[in-house]
């Protein structure tokens, strides 16, 4: 049975669901930063997924990347699973800019700088014009929602 890991809960604040993945924002302000998180147990690398699940979820990414992409205006979309700090399988999609305080090296590394209340209702507007309504890609909206 699949399970967040711990710290992908704790740093991380739930958008929604595609088909096959938890979509999740990161806790950091300084970047437009989500997660895709197959729902699948025990998997640690993309290659573990079937084949299946490998398409759907290159078909979640690419959807994500070009929507983030376009809603925050990006230079440049980073994509990257490493999984050297948490080994469940997550892809990072992250909104990055020229003139960012990292370019054009990578975030990794530096302290993040959480959301405040009102920056992160910003970022759930933001998130919801650019994710919600769609019908090429099934998204099941969550953030702000209580459970």
């Amino acid at each position: 049975m699949f399970q967040l890991h711990p710290t992908l809960a704790k740093d991380s604040f739930l958008v929604g669901e595609f088909p096959l993945s938890t979509c999740r924002l990161i806790n950091d302000c300084q970047f437009p930063w989500l997660l895709l998180i197959p729902r699948v147990a025990g998997v640690k690398e993309l290659y573990e997924l079937s084949p299946t699940d490998q398409v759907q979820l290159m078909r979640e990414s690419s959807w994500l990347s070009s929507k983030l992409a376009k809603a925050f205006q990006a230079d440049k979309m980073n994509v990257a699973a490493l999984g050297n700090q948490v080994p469940q399988l997550h892809f990072h999609h992250i909104v990055r800019y020229q003139n960012d305080s990292k370019w054009p090296n990578p975030v990794w590394g530096a302290p993040a700088i959480p959301y405040t209340q009102a920056v992160l209702q910003q970022m759930q507007q933001t998130l919801m014009m650019a994710l919600r309504g769609h019908h090429d890609m099934p998204f099941d909206w969550k953030m702000g929602e209580t459970t």
